[in-house]
């Protein structure tokens, strides 16, 4: 996932869950020919069970990963993803974090989900600490099952974390699903480093297991749905990341749905005539 810029061509990034079974060589190939500037990998397990990949530093499988990508002219914008919930320890991820690094990676995605609001704001710091001696930052993203379950609850450990690396991530389904609007966000603006296109239709689910099942599986192309994508990336920042997370489903060939998912996007990114 990659830095855009509001105006001509912008650069789009494509987040691993939109093709999650494809290593990362394979993954930074068809990303890049579908049209794609950089793309995130998943080098940590979302949830219990989720697949990732492993990268570590000094591995074979680093070293030909980087040579592809380069290859490729592709590159990595985002680390997915970690829950700091209340057994998160910072330093366990180091080597991780050292992974990221080590192949390019700018930024790492992480989700709130301790009730202790204290300890996930010192929590937040320390992984922004850790993240910032490897040249990194750190993005949360509210999630409605979640204790940062709104896009407020986001600006609020932000702010409380008091970290400079510490930033927002914005996805469309968790933004606008669980109440948030861009009158929300243009105060925060500043806060926001990285939007996630994806669309949905229909009523927002209520419960935990509802949000988790749209959330996954539910998710459509940008512009197929009924979000208002194109007012969201209007209140973002100059110098916003801008990338696509939807996720395959079914027998679609990997490469024609990424390059579906390109061409919807710059559909969002077009000014209106």
């Amino acid at each position: 996932m990659t830095v855009a810029t509001p105006g001509p061509g912008p650069e789009l990034g494509a987040a691993h869950f939109s093709s999650i079974t494809l290593a990362p060589k394979e993954f930074a190939v068809i990303a890049a020919r579908a049209g794609f500037a950089s793309i995130g990998l998943r080098l940590h397990p979302a949830f219990p069970g989720a697949p990732f990949y492993e990268l570590p530093v000094g591995s074979r499988s680093a070293q030909e990963f980087k040579a592809v990508a380069d290859g490729e002219g592709i590159k990595v914008f985002d680390i997915e993803f970690f829950v700091i919930d209340e057994s998160f320890v910072a330093a366990c991820h180091e080597a991780t974090v050292a992974a990221a690094a080590n192949i390019g990676a700018r930024r790492l995605s992480v989700c709130g989900d301790d009730r202790d609001g204290g300890r996930l704001a010192t929590n937040l710091s320390e992984f922004c600490a850790l993240a910032a001696r490897y040249g990194m930052s750190v993005d949360i993203e509210n999630m409605g099952w979640r204790t940062v379950r709104t896009f407020r609850d986001s600006v609020a450990v932000v702010n409380s974390c008091g970290a400079e690396n510490a930033g927002i991530l914005v996805d469309g389904i968790h933004f606008f699903r669980n109440g948030a609007s861009v009158d929300e966000l243009r105060p925060n603006a500043g806060k926001v480093k990285h939007v996630q296109f994806c669309d949905v239709r229909g009523p927002a689910p209520k419960t935990s297991e509802a949000m988790i099942a749209e959330a996954r599986g539910g998710r459509l192309a940008p512009g197929e749905g009924e979000l208002p994508l194109k007012d969201l990336w209007a209140a973002t920042e100059h110098g916003t990341a801008i990338s696509v997370e939807v996720p395959l489903v079914g027998s679609v060939d990997p490469e024609a749905h990424l390059k579906h998912l390109h061409e919807s996007a710059l559909g969002i990114l077009k000014p209106d005539q």
